[in-house]
């Protein structure tokens, strides 16, 4: 019961783009605000991280005080994004001064190449995003790493991990350990059609990516547009772009177009997955068709 109030609750919270003070405990160490996005907190005896920004500095300075409100000992913060868009890395200015943010640097990459381009297109999107958007600064990181960066955040570790290009080229996940939490981005997912974005990575790559998560033998998934989970999340998102992406490659040897393979994928994969909410899959077949 408690699993299926909180998947009804994320649904609902996933349109709300200013994100309220509620913080849901994911496991010993990670709590989370559910919204646009859910936004990962690990709490240390020492040092507290977040993941994530929110929309604009408003949703910013809300996440940073619900960390202060978690472990008020914590002089330390720590702040990471999982990829470049605006819900996830435009609420930085909101951040108190002296926040160390660190990033992977083919995400940083993407941010230098697209990041403004996408504040301006979602500030286009409705007035209260554009309100949101105002003030954001999109500021260069403190730390960069390449492949892995560890954070010892006391009697807590966690391991902020680039594997590979999925949804975006610089997609980061952070595996926390001793809870064996991921927190996955759009990387992972509970029962949401995947998507690449613009010039990210593609279906081969991502099921490369997925090869490297499974390895972490996750015990709690968070996230970040959907209800978090268990570790079952990573097999279920292998097994489904793999369905995908074979069925697409399929159509694709038989002369169908790529328009016409997503409406039929779509309607067939209903039958096998009939408790995904929705199983649009033309974007995510073009995907294929494009490799």
């Amino acid at each position: 019961m408690m699993l299926l109030a909180m998947a009804a609750g994320t649904a609902l919270a996933q349109t709300q783009a200013v994100l309220g003070e509620n913080a849901v405990q994911i496991s010993d160490h990670v709590w989370a605000i559910m919204g646009f996005p859910n936004i990962g907190i690990v709490v240390g005896n020492r040092a507290t991280l977040v993941v994530d920004t929110g929309l604009g500095p408003k949703n910013g300075a809300t996440i940073a005080r619900v960390a202060a409100k978690l472990a008020p000992q914590n002089r330390k913060l720590f702040l990471t994004t999982t990829h470049f868009h605006p819900e996830h890395a435009a609420g930085e200015a909101g951040f108190p001064e002296g926040t160390v943010l660190i990033r992977n640097t083919v995400q940083q990459q993407e941010m230098e190449k697209h990041g403004q381009e996408m504040v301006d297109m979602f500030a286009g999107r409705s007035a209260q995003w554009k309100e949101l958007l105002q003030n954001a600064t999109l500021r260069s990181p403190d730390v960069t790493f390449e492949s892995e960066a560890d954070l010892d955040l006391g009697g807590v570790t966690a391991r902020l991990l680039w594997f590979g290009g999925a949804h975006t080229k610089g997609d980061e996940l952070t595996f926390i350990e001793p809870d064996r939490t991921l927190i996955s981005g759009d990387v992972v997912q509970n029962k949401v059609v995947p998507n690449i974005y613009g010039d990210g990575g593609t279906p081969a790559s991502w099921l490369k990516v997925l090869d490297k998560v499974e390895g972490l033998n996750a015990l709690h998934v968070l996230p970040d547009h959907s209800a978090p989970g268990d570790g079952s999340m990573v097999a279920m998102e292998k097994r489904f772009i793999a369905d995908v992406r074979t069925s697409a490659l399929a159509l694709k040897s038989k002369g169908v177009s790529a328009e016409d393979a997503g409406k039929q994928l779509s309607s067939e994969l209903k039958s096998k997955y009939p408790d995904w909410p929705n199983l649009n899959v033309a974007a995510f077949v073009r995907s294929v068709y494009a490799e």
